[in-house]
């Protein structure tokens, strides 16, 4: 590294990653919400399998903090029986259900087939535009990646820069037996399509059951190079 690199200042979140490296989930959550406050802050989650353990921790420490859900029309039911479960059980007060704009979906997908001839705008209308909305009056997120699911996940910080906003990613440093022990001790319940073979539950038409041995979200968009929808790559707004 040369001394200019070695001796340039520090961003927000370079040093708030390395002040929480160590830090437990709550601890991180906690300290989110008293940088940027509530109403700056938002939590955002699927509702997917693992979901309830930072919807869980996140009540712990203020049940208000807003809760940005993201339907896309493409969703299970059974995950939409879950969070309505989820959202009465740990009491959770502001959940914002987002969905993609009409007109969107007219211009660029009327016959539904968007997924399959290209994914990727597919998930860029029903998921990335979305949450760019919804995430517009917020400092900063909450999101629920782990290094445990691998990909491009697999070195993720503490905190990150995501734009103009800080990404707090508080279960980075977890394992999937944590994972389990949240759900063991909190009396947590399971998603409904985890007992079918589903490890990581999207949309319905890019998500598949997951055979032992395979990385836990190797059941989304299956047969295709794709690994993320997009809200986790990195924007400059």
């Amino acid at each position: 590294m040369s001394t200019l690199a070695a001796s340039a200042p520090s961003g927000p979140a370079e040093k708030l990653d390395r002040e929480l490296h160590g830090a437990s989930p709550t601890e991180i959550i906690a300290t989110a919400l008293q940088i940027v406050g509530r109403e700056h802050l938002a939590l955002v989650s699927s509702f997917g399998t693992e979901s309830a353990a930072l919807l869980k921790l996140t009540a712990e420490v203020d049940p208000a903090i807003p809760v940005i859900f993201l339907d896309t029309g493409w969703l299970f039911e059974e995950t939409l029986a879950y969070r309505d479960a989820l959202i009465k059980m740990l009491g959770l007060t502001d959940v914002r259900s987002v969905k993609p704009l009409e007109q969107a979906l007219s211009r660029e997908d009327p016959e539904r087939s968007l997924w399959f001839s290209d994914p990727d705008a597919c998930c860029r209308i029903r998921k990335v535009e979305p949450l760019n909305r919804a995430l517009a009056p917020f400092r900063a997120w909450i999101n629920g990646s782990k290094r445990f699911q691998g990909g491009l996940r697999a070195e993720i910080a503490v905190v990150e820069q995501d734009g103009i906003r800080l990404k707090f990613n508080p279960l980075a440093n977890v394992s999937r037996e944590q994972i389990e022990a949240i759900y063991r001790t909190s009396g947590l319940p399971p998603h409904p399509l985890a007992a079918k073979g589903f490890l990581s539950v999207g949309c319905m038409p890019c998500t598949s059951r997951t055979s032992t041995g395979e990385d836990v979200r190797a059941g989304r968009w299956r047969g295709t190079a794709k690994t993320e929808c997009g809200i986790h790559t990195p924007t400059s707004s």
